[in-house]
């Protein structure tokens, strides 16, 4: 009787629809650039305002903020998902969860509130990303019980250091360099699809596409206080002669150079998730619907090739194929990387990163999962579609997917 009643209970808990009910992100600044005085936590605030308010969302009906971060840059960043969701002005006796999976973080965010609501935990969540990677410190791991007589504190980057894998010692980029050889991806093809990333940021943001989604913020300006409004990292008048200039970074004559990666930025984004319960109680219009999610393992040495089992995972748990899908994400961390991905799948570039991806927009690395989330729910509204799946790669060897319906 009790392993009956735990199956209905399941069975139950898996029909409980959860849909997204609004999606707003700051622009994102470059390394260095508008926002590298501004905190984590308070990027993730103000995005998670901005999307309560574009979803006439009540801010005392939230249950849970969760908050997906990577590199902690600040010393209160252990905080950001309470502190976000305080500053936003949720009770005092909601939840807050803070999920690092590295660059799958935004994506884990929307999939742990998904969950949430499914288990009848909660009804409606805050769920996001953040990220300040200018505000990374340089840290030493041998003060706190003094040197040495003799020896000199060693400072590390934790910017850069989070960028390698120490499990097979090596950075990232050069995961992408061994996906480059693996699937014979030439220097010349990621540039040209560098080239094209960037050109359709630029048309994208001439047309207004990101105006559903992006949250303007106050930054400090030469001449006082502005509003940022636009993404700051995009170079719009990228060529393929200036491209080819650049040197290779990981691999002597290889394919990865400053040009064809994701930029390192700052950033946030917020997706708020509500129950069909909650979408009836409190008037809320749905963009989309979340139908299904997947996360998988894959060698690290090639972590890049992840978005595909991810990818396959999603479609197969929902019963659908690609050839359902209007629309498709895939992170760009390096070019070589999206395009073993569109080779190993057989991606139809005409609907994949419709809109430029990471290489234009980059890439904070907590945050981009919800930024795409975010983006193809609005994305898909405007061009009518009806299926839209998102995806990441992972350091250390994993891929996520979510898929969505428009509603």
């Amino acid at each position: 009787q009790r392993l009956t009643f735990s199956r209905s209970s399941l069975l139950m808990a898996a029909r409980r629809a959860v849909f997204i009910v609004a999606a707003k992100r700051t622009p994102f600044g470059a390394f260095g650039g508008k926002l590298k005085d501004i905190k984590a936590t308070d990027l993730a605030a103000h995005a998670a305002r901005a999307a309560l308010a574009a979803g006439s969302v009540p801010v005392e009906a939230v249950d849970s903020v969760v908050v997906g971060n990577v590199i902690q840059s600040s010393s209160d960043a252990s905080f950001i998902a309470r502190h976000a969701g305080l500053k936003c002005g949720v009770p005092l006796h909601s939840r807050a969860l803070t999920v690092n999976r590295l660059c799958g973080s935004g994506f884990q965010a929307i999939v742990s509130g998904y969950h949430e609501i499914v288990l009848g935990e909660s009804d409606i969540v805050v769920t996001g990303g953040s990220e300040n990677m200018s505000m990374c410190p340089y840290a030493t791991y041998t003060a706190r019980f003094g040197p040495k007589l003799g020896v000199d504190f060693k400072m590390e980057d934790t910017l850069w250091a989070g960028l390698q894998d120490s499990y097979v010692s090596m950075p990232m980029g050069v995961t992408a360099e061994n996906l480059a050889e693996k699937f014979e991806i030439t220097r010349e093809q990621c540039d040209q699809y560098a080239q094209l990333t960037q050109s359709r940021w630029s048309r994208a943001n001439e047309e207004g596409r990101f105006d559903a989604e992006i949250a303007p913020i106050a930054v400090k300006g030469k001449k006082g206080e502005e509003q940022m409004t636009t993404d700051e990292h995009p170079k719009p008048g990228t060529t393929m002669e200036n491209l080819a200039k650049l040197p290779a970074v990981f691999k002597k004559g290889g394919t990865v150079t400053a040009g064809n990666a994701s930029g390192i930025c700052d950033g946030a984004a917020s997706v708020i998730l509500a129950s069909e319960e909650a979408v009836n109680k409190h008037n809320l219009s749905p963009l989309a619907r979340l139908v299904s999610h997947h996360v998988a393992g894959v060698d690290p040495k090639i972590m890049g090739i992840g978005p595909v089992p991810a990818i396959k995972g999603a479609l197969s748990k929902a019963g659908l194929n690609l050839s359902d899908m209007s629309l498709i994400e895939v992170n760009e961390a390096f070019a070589p990387q999206y395009l073993s991905v569109e080779k190993d799948l057989g991606l139809d570039r005409e609907i994949t990163n419709t809109n430029g991806g990471a290489i234009a927009l980059g890439h904070p690395v907590g945050t981009s999962g919800s930024r795409i989330t975010g983006h193809l729910a609005h994305e898909l509204r405007r061009v009518n579609g009806q299926y839209a799946i998102g995806s990441a790669c992972i350091g250390g060897g994993q891929g996520i997917a979510v898929l969505i319906q428009k509603v």
